[in-house]
């Protein structure tokens, strides 16, 4: 018998035959280096050792009991990866070998069998257990591209979502950037999740949530007597992390003396709590975020130059809200059934006018900004199944177009459309044209005979004095004139594909 090749996986076998003789004839013929044998003597031992056994095939006698055959079957085909059943018996046994069939079996040998034919069943088994495998795996990064609880599917969550899962499995410092409200902390709750350290602690820790004085003790913890009032010794979460992952938010707030307590904790892997001079070894990975320029803190002096390389080997830029309009509508989807849930509400849409009206709006605040919108529309919402845009609240009432889409003759729904969005933009700049036309991607020209033409009624502009006229008019010199054809604009035209996706 030849060796397998270097690097073969050996075929693993599961014999069931109450028959020990014939399982050491087989592992004889069969043995190593090429195939494994392991032999139980009833499907019922089979059954017990199915779901941990890693065998790539099950070799079953038809001489057993049928209906623990049909058991084992089928107790197999409810396991994800079970391996194949290859039958075997003799001639007379046919009849219970398809029904075997039926119920799962993939293959059946006639008794007496032949070595040839037999090795080549077992090894067609274990390339079918091989490829279902791959399948499972090829499903499970999949499922994994787009990490939970970060919804998006634009080019910027795709880039974050492909650093999480390159840097989850090894053992190095993150440093989260981006916005308040952007996520940072879900990202490290999901560096953890798909970490190997999944099973061991996540302590999250805010510095804004703590003076000065009290952060060394949370984060290094103190021995008994250490201050007044330390009647017991305590862990900081550096050691209650041990194993696992601590987070620490908003690093950049962090005061210098404590930012040289950290990298010396960082660099030597131990920590000592107040009042101590002994050292506990901590084995931790620390996952740090931040809405602040630590780049310019350190060359300010007011963040070590040391520390920012220690925490910062890998970065993670959270984007604003604003720069993934395109993921809006899944986000808000997403909320509105959190929240109908919650609070136990009908809502189960939203109108094109809702949702045209979320992807027109700044959100300073970002996805947090975002998930009170909606909670705050589906609590004081009309108790309608769809949100519509009497649902809005007020710093969104301008923003939005209309609950319908456009009726009519082609033409006469762009025309409506166009005097639609100018309204909602003036409306929104409060009847600055300037900045309405900006807003719009036109000049300033062609928005007053956008006026003129879908005769929108508009006063003079609000704030507006002569001589901010002519500054707005010699800034329309650099702004690119837009062919009257071309309306609406590449703004509106976004905003006009969003009613009609939604839809």
């Amino acid at each position: 018998m030849t060796s397998p090749s270097m690097g073969e996986r050996v075929k693993r076998v599961l014999l069931v035959d109450a028959d020990e003789a014939f399982g050491n004839v087989l592992q004889e013929v069969l043995g190593e280096p090429g195939y494994a044998i392991r032999q139980v003597f009833t499907p019922h031992q089979a059954i017990a050792e199915i779901s941990s056994t890693d065998a790539d095939a099950i070799l079953l006698n038809l001489a057993s009991e049928e209906q623990s055959q049909r058991y084992l079957l089928r107790m197999a085909s409810e396991l994800p990866l079970a391996p194949p059943i290859i039958t075997f018996g003799w001639s007379e046994q046919i009849a219970s070998a398809l029904q075997l069939f039926r119920d799962g079996a993939v293959d059946f040998l006639e008794q007496p069998l032949d070595v040839q034919e037999l090795r080549f069943a077992i090894n067609r088994a274990c390339r079918r257990a091989a490829m279902s495998r791959e399948l499972a795996a090829a499903q499970q990064m999949l499922r994994g591209q787009q990490v939970e609880g970060l919804l998006g599917s634009s080019a910027a969550m795709s880039r974050v979502n492909d650093v999480i899962h390159k840097v989850a499995g090894v053992f190095t410092t993150v440093l989260v950037t981006g916005e308040s409200g952007t996520g940072k902390g879900l990202v490290a709750k999901a560096i953890h999740n798909l970490s190997p350290r999944t099973t061991k602690p996540f302590v999250a820790f805010s510095v804004c949530s703590f003076p000065d004085s009290l952060i060394d003790d949370e984060l290094f913890g103190h021995e008994r007597g250490a201050f007044t009032g330390a009647s017991q010794a305590r862990r900081g979460r550096f050691e209650e992390a041990n194993g696992g992952t601590i987070f620490i938010d908003e690093i950049g707030d962090l005061a210098l003396p404590l930012q040289a307590k950290l990298l010396r904790a960082l660099q030597e892997r131990t920590v000592s709590r107040l009042g101590s001079n002994v050292c506990h070894p901590i084995d931790v990975r620390v996952i740090s975020a931040t809405n602040r320029n630590l780049e310019q803190m350190v060359r300010e002096g007011t963040f070590r130059e040391d520390l920012y390389f220690r925490i910062s080997v890998v970065k993670v830029e959270m984007p604003r809200l604003r720069e993934r309009t395109d993921d809006i509508p899944q986000l808000a989807e997403y909320f509105l059934r959190m929240f109908a849930k919650l609070h136990k509400k009908p809502c189960r849409s939203m109108t094109p006018g809702f949702t045209g009206a979320l992807t027109r709006h700044s959100w300073p605040g970002n996805v947090r900004e975002l998930q009170n919108v909606i909670e705050r529309s589906v609590v004081l919402g009309n108790g309608h199944e769809r949100l519509g845009i009497d649902d809005l609240p007020p710093e969104l009432e301008g923003l939005s177009i209309s609950d319908e889409l456009p009726k009519g003759s082609f033409h006469d729904a762009v025309r409506n459309f166009k005097r639609e969005l100018v309204r909602a933009s003036l409306a929104m700049h409060k009847g600055n044209k300037l900045k309405a036309a900006k807003e719009l991607g036109i000049s300033r020209c062609y928005l007053h005979r956008l006026l003129n033409q879908l005769e929108v009624v508009e006063g003079r502009d609000q704030g507006e004095s002569a001589g901010e006229t002519d500054l707005e008019e010699a800034e329309d010199e650099s702004l690119v004139r837009v062919d009257e054809e071309a309306a609406p604009s590449v703004g509106g035209a976004k905003a006009f594909r969003s009613v009609v996706r939604i839809a």
